[in-house]
């Protein structure tokens, strides 16, 4: 029998790699993909049979509706605002909205008696500000959450624990680090950055000088495609009740990794802070440990970082038009 996944936020960049793996294991799976948004990738599959359904998951009736009738194996929970930006122009929207879809599915789990392993998604912006003496950052670390975006993920870590420990819930809990790739929304600084590279690259902007938010953080970025198979050796071998850092363990500050860019792409830019992009209060540093999941599932991430940035230019290059 195929083994059943239900993805919510199906129609997001993550859930789209997440597809594409998958399908390269060339193992029949059923996948129902839940999303607000309808899907506006491509399907072509031949192993992976996806059908969709869009609705609001703050709507508990329709929630257990699609649970009770579809009873998955495994839940990968992808929904969210995931835009750090966006939660401080909208922090109850931000907060609410990631809280409650969690708390609505993880209850109608439980109140279904379903024997489904869920992943729930959380993010290194928990740890908030930490010093450079704690790094690279463990699991062990205390969370410090500096924006609401980051407060909201703690909720949903845990409350997480909770049904764990409590209910008997099998939930498998990670802090993703940044994750970028080809086909990330430009809300996302690197993406935003190879946008910009790429339309001036094209011709369609005229400058010398590109407009950034504080470039001098650090952070840790792991290519999606890594990301995504760190989710399903997680849904496979993870231990429940247990959180994972998913990251590379190197850092790189937004300033090293622009310039990078602009070697990759081949322009040179002057670089200026605009005011309006700088959050009010941004990590300074953050590096992840993933000792933790190599030692209990083997994972380690594999694609190099200059390799990810090359292949987020040629999306761009691909998806801005030409004069």
């Amino acid at each position: 029998m195929m083994k059943k996944y239900l993805i919510t936020g199906s129609g997001g960049f993550v859930a789209k790699h997440f597809l594409d793996y998958l399908e390269s294991l060339r193992v029949p799976v059923s996948v129902l993909g839940v999303d607000i948004h309808p899907i506006s990738y491509p399907l072509n599959y031949s192993f992976v049979f996806f059908s969709f359904q869009q609705i609001d998951l703050q709507n508990k009736e329709l929630t257990n509706d699609i649970l009770k009738e579809y009873r998955p194996d495994y839940l990968l929970h992808l929904a969210s605002f995931s835009s750090v930006a966006y939660s401080w122009i909208n922090p109850v929207a931000a907060f609410v909205n990631n809280s409650n879809i969690f708390l609505n599915l993880v209850d109608q789990v439980r109140l279904l008696k379903l024997n489904c392993r869920i992943l729930s998604v959380g993010s290194s912006e928990e740890y908030g500000n930490i010093s450079e003496t704690e790094l690279p950052v463990t699991e062990k670390c205390a969370l410090r959450p500096s924006s609401p975006y980051a407060v909201a993920r703690v909720s949903q870590e845990m409350l997480s624990e909770i049904y764990a420990k409590n209910y008997g819930i099998d939930i498998v809990l990670t802090r993703s680090f940044n994750h970028i790739g080809p086909g990330q929304k430009e809300v996302f600084v690197i993406s935003s950055f190879a946008k910009k590279l790429a339309e001036i690259k094209k011709g369609l902007v005229v400058t010398d000088t590109i407009m950034t938010g504080n470039i001098s953080v650090v952070r840790d970025f792991v290519d999606v495609r890594d990301v995504v198979k760190a989710y399903h050796v997680l849904l496979n071998k993870g231990t429940k009740g247990e959180i994972y850092n998913i990251c590379s363990g190197k850092g790189n500050s937004l300033r090293a990794v622009l310039l990078k860019m602009m070697e990759i792409i081949d322009i040179t830019l002057n670089i200026s802070t605009d005011e309006l992009l700088v959050r009010p209060d941004d990590n300074k540093i953050i590096i992840g440990s993933n000792l933790k999941i190599y030692e209990d599932t083997g994972w380690r991430p594999s694609i190099p970082l200059e390799t990810s940035l090359k292949d987020i230019i040629d999306y761009w290059m691909d998806n801005v038009p030409s004069l």
